[in-house]
């Protein structure tokens, strides 16, 4: 209970694990802050180049999203997800058109882990606040204000359907030869706060 192995040919396309019961469970208007967390255990990653000279042949990419989604699209390459990808190291947040910088590739042995906060609005015209982090080897990384993702002049970074109003579940992409541990028990994570 409370932990998945997944383990994938070399041929396997772009394929997403989705939790089956939401991490977060949508509330009209919350009243308290309420976190998500959830780690892997990267086992193996396909042969990819770790200098990134050639595109990789395997990789593995972590988030969240809110359904319905496509089970052929990596978490962030659509609308209401976002994900940080292991093959490259980006983030994406409804962006399958190259992500932004973020942190290093995962290697074999890592565990990584990918969180985010709803808080309740500041004010009535306010929206909620939610600020997603990524954590590596028990360590946080990383993180970023979801709004910030959305430029209102842009068509990519739709965040509607993360920020609290809709059921919200844990999203691992994978492609080629993969093995990795999904945890969700706060007892199996590397991760304490």
């Amino acid at each position: 209970m409370g932990r998945t192995l997944v383990r994938t040919a070399s041929k396997c396309p772009d394929t997403i694990f989705i939790s089956d019961i939401p991490l977060y469970t949508a509330y009209p208007t919350p009243s308290r802050t309420t976190r998500m967390y959830y780690e892997i255990h990267v086992v193996s990653m396909g042969g990819n180049d770790p200098a990134g000279a050639e595109e990789a042949d395997a990789g593995i990419a972590i988030g969240f999203l809110a359904p319905p989604y496509p089970s052929w699209r990596l978490p962030g390459w659509h609308r209401a997800s976002l994900g940080v990808h292991g093959d490259d190291g980006r983030r994406y947040v409804d962006n399958s058109y190259g992500g932004r910088d973020f942190t290093s590739a995962f290697r074999p042995g890592d565990v990584v882990g990918i969180g985010m906060t709803i808080s309740p609005p500041e004010s009535s015209h306010s929206q909620r606040r939610v600020q997603v982090f990524f954590t590596r080897n028990g360590k946080r990384e990383g993180g970023w204000d979801l709004h910030e993702e959305r430029d209102r002049d842009q068509e990519e970074g739709d965040v509607r359907g993360l920020e609290g109003g809709n059921d919200v579940h844990a999203a691992v992409g994978f492609f080629g030869e993969v093995q990795f541990e999904v945890k969700f028990k706060k007892e199996d994570w590397a991760f304490r706060e």
